[in-house]
C-alpha cells in the first residue's frame, strides 16, 4: 500500500518540559486582596470589613481592601491603581464564581502590567455567603479561610503566556449526502479547500432514494443533481468516493487524517486540495483492484454520515424479512419510482396493483424493551406523504395508517397531514399492530383501535413499515477513530444540545444532519449551514490561542514509564525515546490532570495547579487566620 501526503507545512507542535516543577519556590511576594460586596449578595452575610482586616496579616499580603462592586468600572480602576501603587505581583479577587468574571479581572490586571495568570478568584458568594445566610460569624470565618487559600495559590502561580498554533485552512467533510454537499459548497465558495469523502460510489446520500419532499411534494431529483454537479466541478473541492477515514490525529486547526479509497474509485479532477498524485497499488490479500491511501492535513472536520433504517429482520412480528409484501419506507419509494412510467404502483411479490395498503408507524421506534427508545421525528410526515401519493397512483385504493401519536411540528406540516387525510382519504387508526403475517395472497394485519377499544383485522395487499432511523453503519467506529463520542445507539454527541448543537465534544469536529440524530431535509440543510459557519469562523483566524494552564513534565523526575501516556484521554503525551522522558503536546492537552494522578514519581504537574500549591491551600484553609 502506498501513502501520499499532502504538500502542506508540517504541523508544528510545542513540547512542554519544565525543570523542577514540584520544587519551584513561590513567585508572588507582594499580593493584593480585593473583596467584593456584590451589593448585599456577599456583604449581607459576610463581614467584608473584618475579612479584609484579617487577611492583611497573612504572609505576602501587602494590600487588602473592599468595594461594593469590584467588577464595575470604578472597582476595576481601584484594582489597577492598587497594582501600580503597591507594586503588586499577585492578586486575589474575593467575589463570585470564577466563571462569572475571572476573564474580566485578568484583563484588568493585565492592563496594569500584571501577568493575568497571577490573578485568582476566591468564590465567597456561591460557596460561602449564599449557603450560610443564617450564620454570619461562621460565614465570615469561612470566607477568610477561602481567601487565605487562594493567596497561597497565587504565591505559587507562574507568569504564563497564551499558547498559539497555526490553522490549516482546509476542511474534510465525511459523507456525501445533502448535509455534506451543503457544507462542502458553502466552505468552498468562501475560498477554502475542501475534501469530501463518501463511502458509496455516488454522491447524494438518502435523497437519491426519495422522489419528493413532504409538505410541498417538490421533486428532489433535479435540485439534488444540480448540487452534486456543483460539488463535482468546484475548483476547490476534491471528491473521494468509495472512501473512508482510517485514522485521525492532531487537534483543532491541525488534524492529520488518513483516507482510504477502495477499488477503482478515484478523486474528482476538479478539486485542487490534492497536491500530490495518489498511487493505487494491489494490497496482498485484498480482493478488489487495490487500495489508495491519502493523508490530508486539515483544520477541521464535519461529520455528515447520515442515517440508515432499522433492518426489517428486527421486526419479525411484523413480517419483516419473511413476507415479500412487507417493505420499509425507502423500498416503498422505490416502488413509486418503478411505477412512475405507467402511473401506478405494483407490489413486489407478484406485480399486482395493491388495492389496500397498511402503513405501520413507529415500527421498532418508541419501544425501549424491544426496539429503539426514541422517536425518529420524520416518520409521521413521510407516511402521510406516501399515503397521499399512493392514493394518487391508485385512486380506488384504500390507505390505512396505524399510529401511536401524530407528531407534525414544523411550518405547514400539520396542514399537510390534514391534506393526506382528506385528499388521500387515508384512514388513521390510533393503536399498535400486534402481528403481521401472510395468508394466501393477502397480508393480514392484526391490531387494536385504542380510541374505540376494538380489535382490528385488515386484509392488506401491501404493508409499509415506518421503521426507525438508526446511525449509519460504522458511525460508532468512526467516532472512536476521530475521538468524537457517540451515544449508546451510535449517533454523535453534540457539545451542548442548546448552546453548541453543531459542535462535537472534540474541538474542531462539527456535526451536520442525521449523523447527530434523526432530522428531515430542511433541518439537515439548516444544520449543515450552521456547521459551515463554524468552520468559516475557525478559518478566519491565522492562529488559535489556547490557555497555557496545561500539563508539564519535570525531566529530572520522569522515568519514562509511560503511565501518563496511557492515562491521557486526549492523546497529548508521548515518550521521547532518545531523551527517555515524557513530553506534552500543549495544543492537545486540556489540563485535566489525569497524568498527575497516574505518575508514580510526581514528575507531572499542571501549570499553576501544582500539588504543592494545593497542599499550601489546604494548610491555609485549616489555619486559624
Amino acid at each position: 500500500m502506498n501513502t501520499d501526503t499532502e504538500k502542506t507545512p508540517a504541523t508544528q507542535q510545542t513540547i512542554v518540559n519544565a525543570a523542577s516543577l514540584s520544587r519551584i519556590a513561590p513567585h508572588a511576594s507582594r499580593i493584593g486582596v480585593f473583596i467584593c460586596h456584590c451589593g448585599i449578595n456577599i456583604a449581607g452575610t459576610v463581614d467584608v470589613a473584618h475579612a479584609a482586616e484579617a487577611i492583611r496579616g497573612w504572609r505576602g499580603v501587602v494590600y487588602a481592601g473592599d468595594y461594593a462592586y469590584m467588577c464595575s468600572d470604578p472597582g476595576q480602576a481601584l484594582i489597577r491603581a492598587a497594582i501600580a501603587e503597591h507594586q503588586l505581583d499577585g492578586v486575589v479577587i474575593a467575589a463570585c464564581s470564577p466563571s462569572m468574571h475571572e476573564a474580566t479581572f485578568r484583563r484588568t490586571a493585565e492592563a496594569a502590567g500584571l501577568n493575568p495568570y497571577r490573578v485568582e478568584v476566591a468564590n465567597i458568594r456561591e460557596q460561602c455567603a449564599w449557603v450560610h445566610q443564617d450564620a454570619r460569624d461562621e460565614a465570615t470565618h469561612k470566607a477568610v479561610a477561602i481567601i487565605a487559600s487562594l493567596v497561597e495559590k497565587v504565591r505559587g502561580d507562574e507568569s504564563l503566556s497564551p499558547l498559539s498554533t497555526r490553522v490549516t485552512r482546509r476542511l474534510l467533510v465525511i459523507g456525501g449526502g445533502i448535509a455534506g454537499l451543503t457544507v462542502a459548497l458553502e466552505v468552498a465558495d468562501a475560498g477554502y479547500e475542501v475534501v469530501l469523502a463518501e463511502r458509496q460510489a455516488e454522491l447524494g446520500g438518502r435523497l437519491r432514494q426519495i422522489r419528493q419532499t413532504y409538505a410541498g411534494l417538490e421533486p428532489l431529483a433535479a435540485p439534488l443533481a444540480a448540487r452534486v454537479d456543483a460539488v463535482l466541478h468546484h475548483p476547490r473541492i476534491t471528491v473521494l468516493t468509495q472512501s473512508e477515514v482510517r485514522s485521525a490525529s492532531g487537534y483543532v486547526g491541525n488534524f492529520r487524517v488518513e483516507v482510504v479509497t477502495s477499488g477503482s474509485a478515484a478523486a474528482s479532477a476538479a478539486g485542487s486540495a490534492e497536491t500530490a498524485e495518489a498511487v493505487t497499488t494491489k494490497v496482498p490479500g485484498e480482493a478488489d483492484e487495490g487500495v489508495t491511501t491519502r493523508v490530508f492535513d486539515v483544520g477541521a472536520l464535519v461529520v455528515a454520515t447520515g442515517y440508515d433504517l432499522l433492518p426489517l429482520t428486527w421486526l419479525g412480528e411484523y413480517g419483516g424479512g419473511r413476507v415479500p409484501d412487507v417493505v420499509d419506507a425507502l423500498e416503498f419509494e422505490q416502488l413509486l419510482a418503478e411505477g412512475a412510467a405507467e402511473g401506478t404502483l405494483r407490489r413486489p411479490s407478484d406485480g399486482r396493483v395493491p388495492q389496500r395498503v397498511v402503513f405501520v408507524q413507529c415500527a421498532g421506534s418508541r419501544d425501549p424493551q424491544r426496539g429503539l427508545p426514541y422517536c425518529s421525528k420524520f416518520c409521521c410526515l413521510y407516511t402521510a406523504k406516501q399515503a397521499l401519493l399512493y392514493r394518487r397512483r391508485v385512486p380506488d385504493g384504500q390507505a390505512t395508517v396505524f399510529y401511536i401519536d401524530l407528531r407534525t411540528a414544523g411550518r405547514r406540516y400539520e396542514e399537510f397531514l390534514q391534506q393526506a387525510m382528506e385528499e388521500g382519504q387515508a384512514l388513521y387508526l390510533r393503536g399498535k399492530v400486534a402481528k403481521v403475517f401472510r395468508q394466501g395472497d393477502k397480508v393480514m394485519v392484526w391490531g387494536a383501535d385504542t380510541l374505540t377499544g376494538r380489535t382490528v383485522e385488515v386484509a392488506a395487499d401491501l404493508v409499509v413499515l415506518a421503521t426507525g432511523a438508526v446511525p449509519s453503519p460504522g458511525a460508532a467506529e468512526l467516532g472512536r477513530r476521530l475521538r468524537a463520542t457517540t451515544d449508546a445507539v451510535g449517533f454523535f454527541n453534540e457539545a451542548h444540545p442548546k448552546l453548541r448543537p453543531v459542535e462535537s465534544l472534540t474541538a474542531g469536529i462539527y456535526l451536520a444532519g442525521a449523523a447527530q440524530a434523526p432530522k428531515d431535509i430542511a433541518e439537515t440543510v439548516s444544520q449543515a449551514g450552521a456547521a459551515a459557519a463554524k468552520v468559516l469562523s475557525l478559518f478566519s483566524r491565522q492562529e488559535l490561542v489556547q490557555e497555557p494552564t496545561v500539563a508539564a513534565v519535570d525531566p529530572e523526575l520522569c522515568a519514562a514509564c509511560g503511565l501518563c501516556v496511557r492515562a491521557c484521554p486526549y492523546e497529548a503525551r508521548q515518550i521521547n525515546e532518545r531523551l527517555r522522558v515524557a513530553e506534552v503536546n500543549p495544543a492537545l492537552c486540556q489540563g485535566c490532570g489525569a497524568c498527575v494522578t497516574a505518575c508514580p514519581n510526581k514528575a507531572c504537574a499542571v501549570r499553576n495547579a501544582r500539588p504543592v500549591q494545593y497542599l499550601a491551600m489546604l494548610d491555609a484553609a485549616l489555619a486559624d487566620v
